[in-house]
């Protein structure tokens, strides 16, 4: 199995570097806030390149993974690997794998879905573009930190499939919000509605994940406002996307919730809104 390096250790790559760890293939782990008593910290992105076969990054958004790859850019060359594993747009993948290989490196996009709860149970699912002999390669190592490796096509298409994805859990999670708003308006007790959504086709895994949540107003980050807002602008700029109307509504709700302040807070925090 190759070793591996961690650029970004927030809310899941800290979950995954410390699996990779447990594994015995932690080569490297780097964030832009230091952790120094983190596992096989090291304090440039250079030096967790220079020790690992495999790069992943994990940070918030294109302009982070570009200033990342422009430090390490040196580094890499033939052996090397780089996965990118932010959530970024079709343009900002084609540009990222073109500086990577231009140095004689691979490169794989491989973006995912799943939380932090589902980082920490392995439970992540990784939305891979690029190469089948790459992919293959590295099946081995993410079968450590996920469940399941979905092969979406080339790396355009990876990153606009995860895009499209967190639209639909911006969207049900809008329409969650707004389900329970309307139900606690009539005096529907939680126990009441909840009931009903279990045994309703509209039932889904982000109804389980978030109904602890909207029952208590607990609104710690498993999936920010903030990441989720930058998705669906991401999302706005793929061709043909930017008149969608749901798309628009969530960015817009998403969009108050952080004039609101809550942009650290997790995504159910649209709920406060209503």
């Amino acid at each position: 199995m190759k070793t591996i390096g961690i650029l970004g250790l927030g809310l899941i790559g800290g979950v995954w570097a410390r699996h990779y760890h447990a594994a015995g293939v932690l080569a490297g782990a780097w964030n832009r806030s230091p952790q120094p008593d983190f596992p096989s910290w090291c304090d440039t992105p250079e030096a967790v390149t220079a020790a690992a076969e495999v790069v992943q990054i994990v940070v918030a958004d294109p302009p982070a993974v570009r200033g990342i790859l422009d430090i390490i850019l040196p580094v890499l060359g033939p052996g090397k690997i780089v996965m990118q594993s932010s959530t970024i747009d079709p343009v900002s993948s084609e540009t990222f794998r073109a500086l990577v290989t231009a140095r004689g490196a691979r490169y794989l996009e491989a973006p995912f879905t799943g939380s932090k709860p589902a980082a920490e149970a392995r439970k992540n699912v990784f939305y891979l573009g690029g190469d089948a002999t790459l992919i293959a390669e590295l099946e081995s190592l993410l079968a450590l930190v996920s469940e399941a490796r979905l092969r979406v096509g080339d790396h355009r298409q990876a990153a606009a499939l995860k895009l499209a994805m967190n639209l639909n859990i911006a969207a049900l999670m809008q329409g969650l919000c707004e389900t329970l708003a309307m139900a606690r308006g009539a005096g529907i007790p939680d126990d009441v509605t909840f009931g009903a959504l279990a045994r309703n086709i509209g039932y889904s895994g982000l109804v389980k994940l978030k109904e602890p949540k909207l029952r208590t107003a607990d609104y710690a980050t498993q999936f920010s406002v903030k990441h989720m807002l930058k998705d669906m602008r991401l999302a706005s700029g793929i061709n043909g996307c930017a008149d969608f109307p749901v798309l628009e509504a969530v960015r817009g709700q998403l969009s108050a919730a952080a004039q609101a302040g809550w942009a650290d807070e997790d995504i159910a925090a649209v709920m406060k809104l209503l």
